[in-house]
């Protein structure tokens, strides 16, 4: 069983990597960042699909704007501002 188990993890960190936070320390900036990582990924993939054809323009253009409220609203959940 534990095969199976490390093959499940071992693949799961082949589809969905993440790379390490090296920003300042703050929870909501770590959070923030997997988020972010995982709208990168997954624009990524609908990028992929629509360029081999499985996705129209438009479908993949509309999947990824409602990625991109979806992140912003995480932003906003999590309170992070601009610092400029």
């Amino acid at each position: 069983m534990a095969k199976q188990s490390d093959f499940f993890s071992d693949l799961s960190d082949f589809l969905y990597p993440q790379s390490c936070y090296y920003g300042q320390f703050k929870q909501e900036y770590l959070v923030f960042n997997a988020n972010l990582q995982e709208f990168a990924q997954r624009v990524s993939y609908i990028s992929d699909l629509q360029s081999n054809g499985k996705l129209s323009p438009q479908e993949a253009y509309d999947q990824i704007k409602s990625l991109w409220k979806q992140l912003k609203r995480a932003k906003k959940e999590l309170k992070i501002t601009s610092s400029t």
